[in-house]
């Protein structure tokens, strides 16, 4: 075996190291370094290992998920799916639901079937209570991977984001020009990474365009759950407090803020303006259209894919985190704020 390993790797310009990894199927091999060896292989008259045989692609890719009830995760997963199987790979989506798989249970499993790579999006590396070493240990595996919406400097990794701050200043910007002096915050629970952007953006932008300090417009932000259900109850909560405007952290929460509203017999958007977060797959064709704030999810994802690609092919990127401007898209839940709304 040591005279085969030699003559492989001579034949494909490697080290016997990388020939026993493409022969075993590990991780951590460049597309093109691998089939150079199964080429040298093929050259040199060698059989190829029984679960190389088949394998046309360059390798597989997992993609790690929290859920796919929301639309933007499945329009993301489309997005990265595409962009890999473009490039030869081969995509295995794993996607965790509640007293499901946990990411750490997937992640082994990803491994254990010898993935090129992972990306994760939404994960545990988004939430600060988290522990990080999880991510460290992948490393020391040699597994490649990008970690998407969520930074932490505890984690040597490039990451990929939409610019959460930017989004809050951008609808509240967009509100207050409306007119509107009393605009809340549904968000999710405090502890991620995007929540605390959120908030921070938020803030400046109350501060910038309504004189509000942080102390002040905090008592207009309310923490939930990121469903129609956790927007409804925020929202009817902030509609008690005097909100004329909603700003939500996904469109399922804007959603749940428009049922709030009519819950209580008022009208999207005469009497409460409610802007989105994602610009998620049909809500355009929403009662009334969604005004939101889209993340750039086709740039994202190619962005993901390139950003592990060059992982993988031992031309790392920064282990540093790259920003997506979102975009304001306005439909017709927002109009502006009238002299005689008031508190409910």
């Amino acid at each position: 075996m040591t005279a085969r390993l030699v003559d492989i790797a001579a034949q494909a310009g490697v080290s016997e190291a990388t020939v026993s990894r493409v022969l075993n199927g590990k991780p951590g091999v460049a597309a093109a370094t691998r089939e150079s060896v199964l080429a040298a292989l093929d050259m040199l008259g060698f059989e190829r290992p029984t679960r190389l045989r088949q394998r046309s692609s360059a390798g597989l890719i997992g993609l790690i998920t929290p859920e796919l009830d929301n639309p933007i995760f499945p329009a993301l997963a489309q997005v990265i799916a595409q962009a890999l199987t473009r490039q030869g790979y081969t995509p295995v989506l794993a996607t965790q639901t509640p007293g499901g798989s946990t990411e750490d249970e997937l992640t082994e499993m990803l491994v254990d079937r010898g993935v090129s790579g992972i990306i994760f999006v939404s994960g545990l590396h988004a939430d600060t209570t988290a522990d990080m070493e999880r991510y460290e240990l992948l490393r020391g595996k040699g597994v490649p991977f990008v970690l998407v919406n969520g930074f932490s400097p505890k984690v040597q990794a490039p990451f990929v984001s939409t610019d959460d701050r930017a989004a809050a200043r951008l609808a509240v910007t967009h509100l207050a020009s409306l007119g509107h002096t009393r605009i809340g915050l549904a968000v999710g629970p405090k502890r991620f990474v995007p929540v605390l952007r959120k908030i921070e953006g938020f803030q400046i932008g109350m501060r910038e365009r309504l004189g509000m300090s942080p102390a002040d417009s905090e008592q207009l932000i309310e923490h939930s759950l990121y469903t129609l259900e956790g927007g409804q109850a925020a929202a009817g909560t902030l509609i008690g407090r005097g909100c004329t405007a909603i700003v939500c952290a996904s469109d399922m929460m804007a959603l749940g803020a428009v049922r709030a509203a009519r819950e209580r017999n008022l009208h999207v958007p005469r009497d409460i303006s409610v802007v989105g977060y994602d610009d998620s797959p049909l809500i355009a064709f929403t009662d009334p259209p969604l005004t939101t704030i889209r993340q750039p999810v086709q740039a994202m994802g190619q962005a993901s894919v390139r950003t592990l690609l060059e992982e993988i092919g031992g031309t790392p990127a920064p282990h540093s985190e790259f920003l997506f401007m979102p975009e304001l898209v306005v439909r017709d839940s927002t109009a502006s704020g009238r002299p005689e709304q008031r508190s409910v």
